[in-house]
């Protein structure tokens, strides 16, 4: 089809289905991804090893303490000579070279790929291959490759995708730092048959609620090797998510604080046909095994959840069924009063208004708290309207998780623009509303505009947790921050208290027009930078290669 006229039946689809706005918030997103395009290009011109670079490498790697072997596992089957070689040449380039490749060739009916192994491990003594009698698919040749493994970790690769150079540095370095670490993983990107790489995944730190929501850890990965065989290794059944299934049986055993992040792009994704990097839809029982293996997880840790299909077949973690805590919505009107039917909180939640138009704020939402004995506390901006009738249900179910502090949602204008979804800490410690001005259907880095995740705070607006913890915290800090900020430092105690911070971005909240982020009073200011110091260098929720200014832009 002529490429004006495909242009002009999009836009017309697009008229037919959300109108005018529809039209405006398409193109707002595709006006962010040429953007994005544009900066990641710029960003791999930055960051580009040089000669100098591998020279430096190579001294640090002299000078490190502990150079522990490292087992790379390489499950084969049938793949094309040239990405093979591809694969395996990524290896052999290595500036750390106390590495292993354990390579299973899983019985591929193509000559080839015995020729290009046995011509590789000829060549290279750090080269093992196990050749299988029959095809088992990919977890029981990662099996059959890790049974060759004598390495302190092993490190997850697929025969059609590349890892950099000073890849495996950057995983021993972490070792080094770091003695007991039990799981790494890195930043990606993709890979195309030209070589041209784009579509980066610049990860957050360990976040547990994305992690149920998609694979975070997927690529690069390294586990510590007696953790592998100690859970069972890779599982029959499970395959296309074989990795995914394993994390998830890791986690189980390990402490978090054990997990470390990588923000480095230390390996690429080829995009070719075949390969869920293609697209979403190539290995679509990939996805359901996905949730099967968190289902089973839930199952195994006594964990009352459901998991759903979500946006582009990834992950959805539901609690709402679980357990039916009594709910009270603290509406904050500013002397108006609340519209209940326009709040859209359902049937059986109380309200309690908050008059909060004067200077004591945290004091009046505090006051408010105090006066209901219910389970749940659901703090909410009285101009806002849920879309969904059991959208409290879902926030309160999150809330009474026993790990979970507190618990937001996805505020939108009128015109299905984002207000907020989560807020992230900039480096002066200003608070900015996470992926504010994105159009409703964007779905950001790492999918984080539509997938449950973690952030270091979430505002007053939608703020939602357990009345017990809530009274365990001290409350809003109504002496420090009487008018400003106590939200942000009731999260920032939470998450000192081990809890995690929540945005459900498919419950969503409408208001009015679109604003601007808060204004924040300098003395406010200063008081949260003395009280919280160590989240100016870094919000762990925000890769230090995007903008703190919650647009998630590259960094450049």
């Amino acid at each position: 089809m002529n490429p004006i006229l495909r242009k002009f039946k999009t836009v017309d689809k697009i008229l037919r289905a959300s109108g005018p706005r529809g039209l405006l918030r398409h193109l707002a997103h595709k006006k962010y991804s040429r953007v994005q395009h544009r900066r990641y290009r710029r960003w791999l011109e930055i960051h580009a090893l040089t000669d100098a670079d591998r020279d430096t490498l190579r001294s640090a790697i002299t000078a490190l303490d502990h150079q522990p072997l490292i087992s790379i596992i390489l499950p084969v089957y049938n793949i094309d000579e040239r990405w093979l070689r591809r694969c395996i040449d990524s290896v052999l380039a290595q500036l750390y070279t106390n590495w292993e490749l354990c390579v299973a060739d899983d019985a591929s009916p193509g000559p080839h790929i015995r020729a290009v192994l046995d011509e590789y491990a000829a060549t290279d003594g750090r080269v093992h291959v196990v050749y299988r009698a029959e095809n088992g698919h990919i977890s029981a040749a990662s099996n059959s490759a890790l049974e060759l493994a004598t390495g302190e970790f092993v490190v997850l690769l697929d025969h059609d995708d590349e890892i950099s150079q000073d890849a495996l540095y950057w995983v021993v370095k972490e070792l080094n730092d770091f003695r007991d670490t039990a799981v790494i993983y890195s930043d990606e990107d993709l890979i195309d048959d030209r070589g041209r790489r784009f579509s980066p995944k610049f990860k957050p730190d360990f976040s547990r609620d994305l992690f149920y929501s998609l694979n975070l850890l997927t690529h690069l990965s390294a586990f510590r090797t007696d953790l592998v065989p100690g859970v069972g290794a890779f599982r029959i059944g499970f395959e296309g998510s074989q990795d995914y299934d394993l994390g998830l049986r890791v986690l189980e055993k390990i402490d978090e604080t054990q997990i470390r992040h990588i923000p480095r792009v230390l390996y690429h994704w080829r995009v070719i046909r075949g390969s869920v990097a293609f697209s979403m839809d190539e290995k679509p029982y990939a996805h359901e095994r996905a949730r099967a293996a968190i289902r089973e997880h839930f199952s195994r840790t006594g964990v009352s959840g459901e998991v759903f299909e979500s946006f582009q077949s990834l992950h959805r973690v539901s609690y709402a069924r679980a357990s039916h805590p009594t709910i009270a919505a603290v509406v904050t009107t500013a002397g108006r009063r609340p519209r209940e039917a326009r709040l859209g909180l359902g049937e059986n939640v109380e309200v309690i208004e908050a008059k909060t138009q004067n200077t004591r704020r945290a004091a009046m939402l505090n006051q408010a708290a105090s006066r209901s004995n219910a389970d749940v506390l659901v703090f909410v901006d009285g101009n806002l309207q849920f879309t969904n009738a059991d959208s409290v249900n879902e926030l309160a179910g999150f809330a009474m998780q026993t790990d979970v502090g507190a618990v937001g949602a996805k505020i939108l204008s009128s015109d299905l623009f984002v207000e907020e979804a989560g807020v992230v800490l900039g480096r002066d410690l200003m608070p900015a509303s996470a992926h504010r001005g994105f159009p409703r259907e964007t779905p950001g880095n790492m999918f984080r505009n539509w997938q449950i995740g973690n952030y270091s705070a979430i505002s007053i607006s939608c703020l939602v947790i357990r009345k017990a913890l809530f009274e365990g915290a001290g409350g809003f800090d109504a002496e420090h921050f009487p008018e400003d900020l106590f939200d942000i430092d009731l999260c920032l105690r939470l998450r000192e208290m081990k809890k995690r911070i929540v945005i459900l971005p498919h419950v969503e909240l409408l208001g009015g027009g679109r604003t601007t982020d808060r204004d924040h009073s300098r003395d406010d200011l200063v008081k949260l930078r003395e009280r919280w110091s160590r989240y100016a260098e870094r919000d762990p929720f925000c890769s230090p290669h995007l903008k703190r200014d919650g647009s998630f832009e590259i960094d450049v």
